[in-house]
């Protein structure tokens, strides 16, 4: 294809957010503000869509690409997709338009900053996964922290500042010792393409400490315990569009880099550090399940629970196997669906009563039983449910975990118990029960608008849970060249290591 298609998937946001910069904030113009907002987001969803469709997932290359010079004989401006990166841009195109619709109701003040913020934020996050330069991947990567921290910063709560330092800082130190790495690894290489990188290797020698600066990057954004803290403030205290976003597309980034660079720059440390990235998951799983049980508000127990989703996230990235990485996958973009329709549930309670104490509800089921319906498919599919997405992401790790280290498979199997306690509970203590808060009473059900994004959400959440192949048709060559690149990378070490 001529076109340059990916770049106009990253540009198009950008381009919407300039001219909705430029219009004047007036009443008669106040609606074309979130006119060209929903338009940007709707066609950048529809070509990421004519992209999925013209992709072909019989080959392993990487598609669509673009490589330009941009600083000679140093950086080149390269994107291109491969089975892997290909869903997430659809997870994002889709959410954004999600949180654009979202925004228009739910957002009063400085529309127009916010619109510009959210459109920025998906022109970044694309880039980020269709990177095939480390230079250009660190910066898209690094370049969405400042979007998200006005974000929170801005228009969130009480405590929106703190929460917004504590998430820039947490994240940017991690970040640093990445761009070292990056450095570093031009300087040992001479080079930063990721597919150059990919069949020459990476010195043995230098594999562990460059494993351990991009692990302080991705640890930080994924999060693992114990540098996780910065999320449940983030999101408490994050308009509800922000923790949209936060929550379904900004933690995959992280995972989207271990499988990406972890595994296929760092063979031998990966292999190396396992152990590692067991102990810290199951801590995350375990961990995490049990504050979740214990919180009072809605949004932070639903934080917590994406702590412990991730933690199965990176076990099964590190299982190295076929099932263990398609688990992964499937596991993020379902959680991405899941958590985003979670946030929104929250959203619209909290619109409606200003609380998001779980004691202050009860019995919402006799007076928002539409709401009640939704929110039942979307607890039933993050604790796991078979018919959802959660189920088949979750399934296919403990599959891949099984396969290496029966122990570990089995403590977090207890995290899939444990979710199911503090999901059941939550939506138990919400929707049934007596009606404590008479002011509830007068609470209407899910708006037009409301019943139409939920729906948007709960159908990929379904269909895909009952019908994966088309998301494990996209992903299975890619992941398999991946683990060829792997198992022959690491067995080249290993071969020169027993010679020397």
């Amino acid at each position: 294809m001529d076109f340059p298609i990916l770049s106009s998937l990253i540009l198009l946001p950008t381009i919407g957010a300039f001219f909705i910069f430029f219009v004047k904030s007036s009443n008669k113009t106040y609606q074309a503000s979130k006119y060209i907002a929903l338009f940007i987001a709707i066609a950048n969803f529809i070509i990421s869509l004519y992209l999925w469709y013209e992709f072909d997932n019989s080959t392993s290359e990487f598609q669509f690409t673009e490589n330009r010079v941009w600083i000679k004989n140093f950086i080149n401006y390269k994107v291109g997709v491969d089975g892997i990166s290909i869903l997430f841009i659809l997870l994002t195109t889709f959410v954004s338009t999600i949180c654009i619709i979202t925004v228009n109701y739910t957002v009063s003040t400085r529309l127009k900053d916010f619109l510009i913020a959210i459109l920025l934020m998906e022109s970044l996050m694309i880039g980020v996964f269709c990177s095939l330069d480390l230079v250009i991947f660190y910066l898209f990567f690094e370049g969405g922290l400042i979007p998200m921290f006005l974000i929170i910063g801005i228009w969130g709560g009480k405590r929106r500042v703190y929460s917004a330092f504590k998430f820039f800082l947490y994240t940017l130190l991690g970040s640093v010792l990445m761009l070292i790495a990056i450095i570093s690894i031009y300087w040992f290489s001479g080079t930063t393409d990721i597919e150059k990188l990919y069949s020459i290797g990476i010195e043995a020698k230098y594999q562990n400490l460059l494993w351990l600066a991009f692990f302080s990057s991705f640890a930080v954004k994924t999060p693992m315990w114990p540098v996780h803290t910065w999320l449940p403030d983030a999101h408490v205290e994050a308009p509800t569009a922000g923790s949209v976003l936060l929550a379904a597309i900004l933690l995959k980034m992280a995972g989207y880099g271990f499988i990406r660079f972890s595994l296929g720059l760092f063979p031998l440390a990966s292999d190396y550090f396992v152990p590692l990235i067991y102990f810290l998951s199951l801590v995350a799983i375990i961990y995490t399940s049990l504050v979740a049980l214990m919180q009072e508000d809605i949004k932070k127990l639903i934080a917590y629970s994406s702590v412990a989703h991730m933690g199965f996230v990176t076990l099964g990235i590190f299982t190295m196997t076929q099932q263990g990485l398609e688990g992964s996958i499937f596991q993020m973009i379902s959680h991405g669906l899941i958590s985003a329709a979670l946030f929104l549930c929250v959203g619209i309670i909290y619109e409606r009563t200003h609380t998001r104490l779980i004691n202050q509800y009860g019995g919402l089921v006799s007076i928002m039983p539409k709401y009640a319906v939704l929110f039942m498919i979307f607890t039933l599919g993050a604790l796991g449910l078979p018919g959802t997405t959660g189920f088949i992401g979750e399934f296919l790790i403990l599959l891949g975990i099984f396969k290496k280290n029966i122990i570990v498979a089995t403590i977090a199997s207890i995290g899939v118990v444990l979710g199911a306690a503090y999901m059941l509970w939550m939506y138990k203590r919400i929707i049934f029960g007596k009606i404590v808060n008479e002011n509830l009473k007068e609470l209407m059900d899910v708006k037009k608008v409301e019943l139409f994004l939920l729906c948007c959400l709960a159908f990929p959440v379904i269909f895909f849970g009952f019908y994966p192949e088309p998301l494990i048709n996209t992903i299975e060559v890619s992941i398999q060249n991946l683990l060829d690149i792997y198992n022959f990378n690491l067995a080249s070490y290993q071969a020169k290591t027993l010679y020397d």
